[in-house]
């Protein structure tokens, strides 16, 4: 039976000493620690039988475990968790990844393709797989919409939402619009919804669409009716997540069985519950971490998340994120993630 590091929160400096030094090993090379490994790249005068010793008491306290193909150790998601909260020193992204995030995240991009590139270049950098919730619909904001006519009962809206960014959407309406209701439409939309977050004006045209359906002018039962099309792809399960890079995480042998990929790639292709974890974020101040079983969400038992909200215009809009093994370079991952959000955020801000 393993003890409660809860019950004995002073762990003894040297088993933290080698704690902390299997752990790095592990991170680097893949392979469980032995203790005459551990006595070399601990740097500490000690015999391999006091090792032995020390890694026994570490694995009672469910530190670490041995894994039943080798004499070695390698850390549990405890041993981990210790070591990412006490022991772990974060190495500054290089002067030139700092400078490729920068110009790849050009605020003069497209929402979008903002979004896009930072779930690739945090994938890049990390070699993980990237993960990102596009900005909530609140904080887009309709400035102006257009509707214009196409054949087959089609028509083109395109949407300026926040500062100057233009969204075109293709709709199939129930029957052919004139150009001339279009713009009636248009008009009615702008006049009564312009400035208003995209979710509110979803919902308060699908309110004003029961409300009023018996008696509204033929303008406004254009709008509204439109306006239900328009919107109501948006909310779709997986719309909200962007992930990026998941074939890096074959590269890791923990994860490369079969059964344990396709519950992996599974998740990802449903995302759903991917996004209620990161929306735990969304109320976090810098970066969060989740270690095997913490997540909650079982096809991530083997694996670390690390995650850190991004914001625009002083409000959170969003989460990004790696997904990996819990034998992930932490010290790279945690600062990669940081800046990434940072920057991101300093992207999306309104622009004049």
């Amino acid at each position: 039976m393993t003890r409660d590091i809860n019950s004995d929160p002073e762990l003894p400096e040297r088993a933290q000493y080698l704690l902390k030094a299997l752990v790095e090993s592990y991170i680097q090379y893949g392979h469980p620690v032995g203790s005459r490994t551990l006595a070399r790249t601990a740097g500490l005068d000690l015999s391999p039988a006091t090792i032995r010793n020390v890694m026994a008491d570490l694995e009672e306290f469910g530190l670490i475990r041995s894994p039943h193909t080798s004499s070695g150790r390698i850390p549990t998601a405890r041993g981990y968790r210790l070591f990412v909260d006490n022991m772990l020193k974060v190495k500054p992204l290089r002067h030139t990844q700092v400078s490729e995030l920068k110009e790849r995240l050009d605020p003069d991009m497209a929402h979008q393709d903002l979004i896009e590139s930072a779930s690739s270049l945090l994938s890049g950098i990390t070699h993980l797989a990237g993960i990102v919730t596009v900005p909530r619909q609140e904080y887009a904001q309709l400035r102006q919409i257009e509707f214009l006519e196409l054949s087959e009962s089609r028509a083109l809206a395109i949407l300026v939402v926040n500062q100057k960014e233009v969204q075109n959407k293709i709709i199939h309406l129930d029957r052919r619009y004139s150009a001339s209701e279009l713009q009636e439409a248009a008009n009615y939309i702008n006049a009564h919804y312009a400035g208003k977050g995209l979710r509110l004006v979803r919902q308060a045209m699908l309110l004003e669409l029961e409300a009023v359906r018996q008696d509204m002018n033929r303008a406004m039962a254009s709008a509204i009716e439109l306006g239900e099309k328009l919107f109501e792809s948006e909310g779709e399960p997986g719309d909200d997540v962007m992930v990026v890079g998941q074939t890096h995480l074959m590269e890791y042998d923990e994860l490369s069985n079969v059964e344990t990929l396709r519950q992996l790639f599974d998740a990802f292709t449903r995302k759903q519950e991917m996004l209620h974890l990161l929306d735990k974020c969304i109320l976090a101040h810098g970066v969060q971490i989740f270690i095997g079983q913490e997540s909650g969400y079982e096809p991530l038992d083997e694996c670390s998340v690390v995650s850190a909200p991004y914001s625009a215009d002083g409000d959170v809009v969003g989460v990004l994120g790696v997904i990996g093994p819990t034998r992930m370079a932490y010290a790279r991952v945690i600062p990669a993630v940081d800046i990434t959000a940072r920057l991101l955020g300093a992207a999306l801000n309104p622009r004049d």
